[in-house]
Parts: C-alpha cells; structure tokens; sequence
C-alpha cells in the first residue's frame, strides 16, 4: 500500500474507535469503559499492523529525509521527550494563565481521572492505546498526507491543530504546541516510535501524578 493509502486507513480506524464509545452507549458504565478500552488497544494494534507490513512501501518524507534515524537518538530523544514535553505543557500553561486568568487545569484530564477511578482499566486506553494512535494519526498520517503540498512547518501546523481541537478541552494552545514538539522529535528521527515513547510516557506520568494527588488527598494551591 502507498503511504496516502496507508495514511488513509488509519484516519478512518481512528475516526471508528474514537465514536465508538457511543456502540456501548445502551450498556452500562462499565461495559462502555471497557468496550472503549478494548477498542482503543486495538485501534493502535491494529495501526501498529499496518505500519509494519507496508513500512517498505509506505514512506513518509519525513522519514525519507531524516538524519538521527540510530535507535540510540529515538531511545534518548523520546526518553527526554517526555519530560520536555510536560515542561512545555507547564509553560503554555503558565503563559495562558497569565494572560486569561483561567485555571491552569485541563478538564480532559479531569474527566479521564475521574473514568479511571471508576474503572482502571481505562488506564490502557489513556497511556497506550490513545498515545500510540494519537502519533500515528496525528503525526505520520496527517503529516505524511499534506507535506507534500505545504512541506513539513505547514502540514505540523495543522496536525497540531487539528490534535488539539479533537481533545476539546479548552486549552488550544496547550495541546498545539503539544503536538508540535512531538512532530518535532517525529522529524528529528524519521521514527514515529519516538514520538510514541514520549507521549505514551507524558501520559503515564500524568495518570501517576493525578492518582497520587486523589488518593492522598492533595489539592493544587490556586
């Protein structure tokens, strides 16, 4: 398959998964949250499917014209990555709160918490599942389909873009450059795994750090 091809069908998988919480809708709580969990790890399975079979094929130009392409960069760009990218976040953060006044605090977050205390399942869904898809959608196959015609600063703008609205939490910028630095580490080693290593491992520490607050009862000082 050719990378538009390949681009594609992972736009299409991750449209599918990303409604299909409202499959489960008629059930109760718990088999919406799992039945989304479910979904969601094999959305990125099978993502993680498709890329493999059609790597030879389906090639981005990122990937063509990248230049730390040794595992040993996208080991430590993605290790790094993580940390960089929640640095990142606190600032825009920061910023943001300055100029409007509203509270550094993202309400997506909140709600996946408050889905995980009901069912830590979901915590799959959130570290995994969603990071990997997230990269392969946003970064690889977004990139990947509109580079062509902008290159690669436009066709990043607009993934980012388009990364942050699908969240819908109110903190457009927050999640933009977000999803910017992690075109970046993407450019930076023509792998998506680097990506993927620093969103999966921003999340989880998220997850951690918000499940610690919960359960020893900490509140963040306004």
């Amino acid at each position: 398959m050719s990378i538009q091809k390949v681009s594609l069908s992972m736009v299409l998988l991750y449209g599918l998964v990303f409604f299909s919480p409202y499959i489960f809708s008629p059930f109760s709580s718990d088999i919406v949250i799992s039945g989304t969990t479910f979904t969601y790890i094999l959305g990125a399975g099978l993502m993680i499917w498709l890329y493999i079979i059609n790597k030879n094929t389906a090639v981005t130009t990122v990937e063509k014209e990248a230049k730390l392409t040794s595992p040993v960069f996208i080991y430590l760009l993605g290790v790094s990555g993580i940390f960089l990218a929640m640095i990142i976040q606190a600032v825009v953060f920061g910023i943001e709160t300055a100029i409007t006044g509203a509270e550094p605090s993202s309400q997506n977050t909140q709600n996946i918490i408050a889905v995980i205390l009901a069912n830590p399942l979901f915590i799959l869904a959130t570290t995994i599942g969603g990071p990997i898809m997230e990269e392969f959608v946003f970064r690889r196959s977004l990139i990947g389909l509109t580079e062509t015609y902008t290159g690669f600063w436009i066709a990043a703008i607009i993934s980012s873009s388009l990364f942050s609205v699908i969240h819908q939490d109110g903190h457009f910028f927050v999640y933009f450059f977000m999803g910017f630095f992690f075109a970046l580490l993407y450019k930076m080693t023509g792998k998506i795994w680097t990506s993927i290593i620093a969103h999966c491992g921003m999340n989880t520490l998220v997850v951690i750090a918000q499940l610690v607050m919960h359960y020893a009862n900490i509140e963040l000082p306004k």
